[in-house]
């Protein structure tokens, strides 16, 4: 391509388009990935992250000397349509994939580590895929209020509801578990409700062999948020998994394909509380036509990893 009439200051940098958790393409979450991110401000990289209209766009740089020193391989800013991010589960993934596609080579074998806003995040091999090690969680019970005005912006009743946590492992979700994964995919959300009440929120419902519903087997502190229920009898039936779905109005994504941060944060929570295994997958994307499966597994050391598929789906150059 001639650079003869390229606007001064732009660049051709590699690019691809990567879709994530999901090894058929099309079928996941996209991700822009801008592999030589070097040079480029924080609003040229806003204006970019808005122009492609994914959920996320990210730009690869190199590591900040101490964080190199620390083992770091690269750095990652990450943007919505409504700006930056901290860190996000799907980009990350998706961004290690383009990097290693592109020829990039790790410091230490085995192991890829992420410079990015809440810090440093390793990335391994689990099986065909990667995985990342979710970042330290924070996580609250939610004031009553803000609980109100969800469930209304989600048309859902509170006895629906079995537990609710603020989760926090750079972006926060407001977090609720749901009765069943039938109630999880019926939700029809007021997309401007949640964008006005300024809250990511994502709905999850345990799937289990049999089908049986969901049912938290001791007292908890979430389901006492709801001054409902302060117990609940135990479910037959083993847990297999979870379906989930993300509302991220507030930053420009009305519904979220496959979300990393958020199925991060609820394995963290799920795990802890005994309401699910050590290993599990989670399904998310149905609603939107996709087909995501988010890999979960804690290791010995309490750990947890959160693996899926990458698959390339274009690959180039960007004028920028």
């Amino acid at each position: 391509m001639s650079t003869n009439n390229l606007t001064a200051g732009t660049v051709l940098r590699s690019y691809q388009q990567v879709d994530v958790f999901t090894a058929i393409p099309y079928r996941g979450n996209p991700l822009a990935v801008v592999l030589e991110g070097s040079g480029l401000d924080d609003d040229q990289m806003a204006a970019f992250a808005r122009w492609t209209n994914l959920s996320e766009t990210t730009f690869v740089l190199p590591a900040s000397a101490e964080a190199a020193a620390q083992g770091a391989d690269y750095r990652l800013r990450i943007f919505t349509p409504g700006g930056e991010l901290p860190f996000a589960g799907h980009p990350t993934l998706g961004s290690c994939h383009a990097w290693l596609a592109n020829g990039g080579k790790p410091q230490q074998p085995g192991q890829v580590v992420q410079e990015c806003g809440v810090g440093l995040v390793t990335l391994r091999r689990d099986g065909a895929r990667l995985a990342f090690a979710a970042p330290a969680l924070r996580r609250s019970v939610p004031e009553p209020a803000l609980l109100q005005a969800v469930l209304a912006a989600l048309g859902l009743q509170p006895a629906q509801v079995l537990a609710a946590q603020l989760l926090d492992n750079g972006p926060q979700w407001l977090s609720l578990l749901l009765d069943s994964p039938a109630t999880v995919m019926a939700v029809q959300p007021d997309h401007a409700a949640l964008k006005n009440l300024e809250q990511k929120v994502g709905l999850a419902s345990v799937e289990y062999s049999d089908f049986a519903p969901l049912l938290i087997a001791r007292s908890n502190r979430e389901a006492r948020a709801f001054g409902s229920r302060a117990d609940a009898a135990a479910a037959t039936g083993t847990a297999t998994g979870l379906q989930v779905r993300a509302f991220a109005a507030a930053i420009g994504v009305p519904e979220d394909p496959v979300t990393g941060s958020l199925n991060a944060s609820l394995a963290q929570w799920l795990i802890a509380e005994g309401v699910l295994p050590e290993r599990y997958t989670a399904r998310q994307g149905a609603a939107l036509g996709r087909d995501g499966w988010v890999h979960i597994t804690q290791d010995a050391a309490g750990q947890v990893w959160v693996g899926g598929d990458s698959v390339t789906c274009i690959t180039g150059t960007v004028l920028l």
